[in-house]
């Protein structure tokens, strides 16, 4: 997988004010997270900012909720079952569209009558970035095991416990935002080794602009929670890397591996639904390898939407704070770009992956590969109608950049649904 041209999330404007924010702009105090600040202070007006948020991206922090908690315990497929018509009235969108195109789409704006509509939806597909949330729930998942019985833990966990990124940061050429709460000054860059940040503002890197070195260091925490358990909280860097220096490269693989996946397979997703079987780096290479492969399919990945929105990923509160680090705040691209979203809450994660070959001299470039040219979205919309509905497409065009595709279909979809 290495020798491929890889592309993993949202692509990085190099402007002041355009990483790919995520969590409500009030929820500094609430996480730790820097660049929150900032946000917080432009909104205020006491710092200028010529970038504008759509009018969806202004949900506080206490304003995001699940949306089928009441529908708490019921069992996914009673979700998924096809509703006719509105199966006819999605599958006339992709008349003369390429048939790798996958789709699950779901219709809670009504939770008592939902409706429901795929295509190929057991297709697989390379996830890219969106695999980076089987690693938030793999965090969330040891969370809870460190500290079964108290939410407020684990989030003081998350604010308070700063790590070193290392090898395992190196190399991504995502920048990350980096913002002095003294100075009042920005500044985006690539990862380097000596960057020390928190869990929280790690996890946010990872989602707000898709860093690939953030997914692998937070993915190195999960292992390391799974490994030391309740001594994790004081576990010294010290201790960390002899660790990974003393254990034999394939009890770490394995762990690695589980600590993602095993969480998927407890919500009912099977291995050829979703898993992942690399880090996101080479970096992380140097201490684990790679192990099954990674794949992605519609029907897994609605699968976890529908059991976020549950409050069945882990429990509640841990599901509740995922879908506040989705959320999105700024810029929005591909399928969240659509003007039709403008006024809607958008909990979206991105990803793609492009493999050329010029051999043959066949026209190849940036998110239009011929060999494989995965694009994957993953969103939840939520409109102030209280329309609401959840979305996966993903994929596999070559030589074409989906995303207008993706865009075009987003403002379709939209349609049918509200109407």
């Amino acid at each position: 997988m290495k020798k491929y041209i890889l592309i993993f999330g949202l692509i990085v404007i190099c402007s002041a004010f355009t990483t790919y924010t995520f969590y409500p702009i009030d929820g500094y105090e609430h996480t730790g997270i820097k660049r929150l600040k900032r946000l917080e202070l432009i909104k205020s007006g006491e710092i200028k900012d010529a970038s504008t948020l759509p009018a969806g991206a202004y949900k506080s922090y206490m304003d995001i909720k699940l949306n089928l908690l009441p529908k708490g315990n019921d069992s996914v497929q009673c979700y998924l079952k096809v509703d006719d018509a509105f199966q006819k009235q999605i599958s006339s969108l992709f008349r003369g569209l390429d048939k790798s195109y996958s789709l699950a789409v779901l219709d809670i704006s009504d939770i008592d009558h939902v409706r429901y509509a795929q295509r190929n939806e057991t297709f697989g597909y390379q996830p890219g970035s969106v695999g980076k949330l089987a690693v938030l729930v793999g965090l969330f998942t040891q969370l809870a095991k460190i500290y079964p019985d108290d939410f407020e833990k684990r989030l003081e966990l998350l604010r308070n416990k700063h790590v070193k990124a290392g090898v395992w940061g190196l190399t991504d050429e995502h920048t990350i935002p980096i913002y002095n709460i003294e100075t009042k000054k920005l500044v985006k860059r690539q990862v380097v080794a000596s960057d020390v940040f928190s869990l929280f503002e790690w996890a946010d890197h990872m989602l707000s602009v898709s860093n690939n070195g953030a997914a692998s260091i937070v993915w190195r925490e999960a292992l390391l929670m799974q490994a030391f358990g309740e001594k994790y909280p004081d576990l010294t860097e010290e201790e960390a890397l002899e660790y990974f220096k003393n254990t034999p490269r394939k009890e770490l693989t394995d762990i690695g591996n589980d600590v993602v996946n095993l969480p998927l397979r407890d919500l009912g997703i099977t291995s050829d639904e979703w898993r992942l079987g690399s880090f996101f780096t080479r970096g992380a290479n140097t201490y684990v390898g790679d192990k099954g492969g990674s794949i992605g399919t519609p029907i897994g990945l609605m699968k976890f939407l529908v059991q976020l929105e549950q409050g069945n990923v882990v429990d509640i509160e841990s599901s509740l704070e995922m879908k506040r680090l989705m959320y999105m705040t700024d810029r929005r691209i591909r399928y969240a770009q659509s003007p039709a979203l403008k006024e809607a809450a958008v909990y979206f994660k991105s990803g793609s992956l492009y493999k050329c070959d010029r051999s043959n001299g066949e026209t190849c470039g940036k998110y239009m590969g011929n060999v494989q040219n995965f694009m994957n979205s993953v969103a939840i919309i939520e409109h102030p109608d209280n329309c609401t509905y959840m979305v996966v497409l993903m994929t596999n065009v070559l030589r074409k950049n989906s995303a207008t595709d993706h865009m075009m279909l987003a403002a379709s979809i939209d349609k049918i649904i509200k109407k």
